[in-house]
């Protein structure tokens, strides 16, 4: 594990989560420096940390560097371009990519890296600004356990759980999974609104039930306890495997309901349909999702 004293972190970025990860690091007793193309994002570190625009410069006084920018084409520009950290950072130095980019980009900031030298561990975070601002946010690493221990000092600052998801693109791999469930889920909440609203029910009611029904029986995680999302098969347990199934057909029974009021109050809820047609899926007694 890297020495968190003698490591110098750069962050790139200073929006709503590079501005929290920078706060954490300074906090953590970091030394660091912070770059953005706005002066006003920088006057805020000005007093607690070395300032740039310049992500070339970052790099030549950084051992980790954090990227915090918004989309593919920051990254690669602040990453390989004319001004890039790759064409100034040490041999050995870790890039940390929190940035949620797609699959493709974070494999040509990788190759472009390795030519350079540099070490790459993508970093999904997960708890927004709130969570950044207090060193919490949820960090869903990949890469080498030895680059990630060379982040570590990084990572530790600005997590308040740091899990290595696997190799290199599986800590964005379990970023987008975990933007699934979480847009999926308000999907959910919308149809579910939509329902009420035209039932005549007052929106503020219906969250107030079901943050305190959550509260009780878990919300999208509940079913995540399996190692597989494959179908149960006949090496499970008999008792486990009857009791999704019943529950299974109680969802599909309330969903059958739903879409049948649905229908009455003149709504069409794609989302509830789709649920409703891969409901044994959901709980792993159907045939298997293709």
């Amino acid at each position: 594990m890297a020495d968190q004293g003698s490591t110098r972190v750069g962050v790139i970025g200073l929006g709503d989560i590079g501005r929290g990860v920078a706060d954490s690091c300074v906090g953590a007793g970091i030394a660091l420096t912070v770059c953005d193309i706005r002066p006003e994002a920088l006057e805020a570190f000005a007093d607690r940390a070395s300032t740039t625009t310049s992500p070339a410069v970052l790099a030549e006084e950084s051992d980790v560097i954090v990227v915090a920018v918004v989309n593919d084409a920051q990254v690669l520009s602040v990453t390989s371009g004319d001004d890039g950290v790759l064409g100034s950072a040490a041999p050995g130095t870790v890039l940390v990519v929190v940035s949620t980019i797609s699959p493709g980009a974070l494999a040509s900031v990788a190759e472009a890296a390795a030519s350079a030298g540099v070490r790459v561990v993508d970093c999904g975070v997960s708890g927004g600004p709130a969570a950044a601002a207090a060193g919490e946010l949820i960090c869903m690493v990949g890469g080498s356990e030895e680059d990630i221990a060379a982040a570590s000092p990084a990572l530790e600052a600005m997590g308040s759980l740091v899990v290595r998801m696997g190799e290199l693109g599986t800590g964005l791999l379990a970023k987008l999974a975990r933007n699934v469930v979480q847009y999926g889920g308000w999907l959910a909440a919308y149809e579910g609104q939509r329902i009420a609203e035209a039932g005549g029910i007052e929106l503020a009611k219906l969250a107030q039930v079901i943050r305190a029904s959550d509260a009780k029986i878990g919300g999208a995680a509940t079913l995540m306890f399996r190692p597989t999302v494959a179908p149960f098969g006949p090496d499970d347990h008999e008792g486990l495997v009857a009791s999704m199934a019943a529950g299974a057909a109680l969802a599909a029974k309330d969903l059958a309901a739903a879409l049948e009021a649905a229908t009455e109050l003149g709504l069409t809820l794609p989302g509830v349909e789709v649920t409703a047609t891969h409901i044994d899926d959901v709980f792993g007694v159907g045939g298997g999702a293709s």
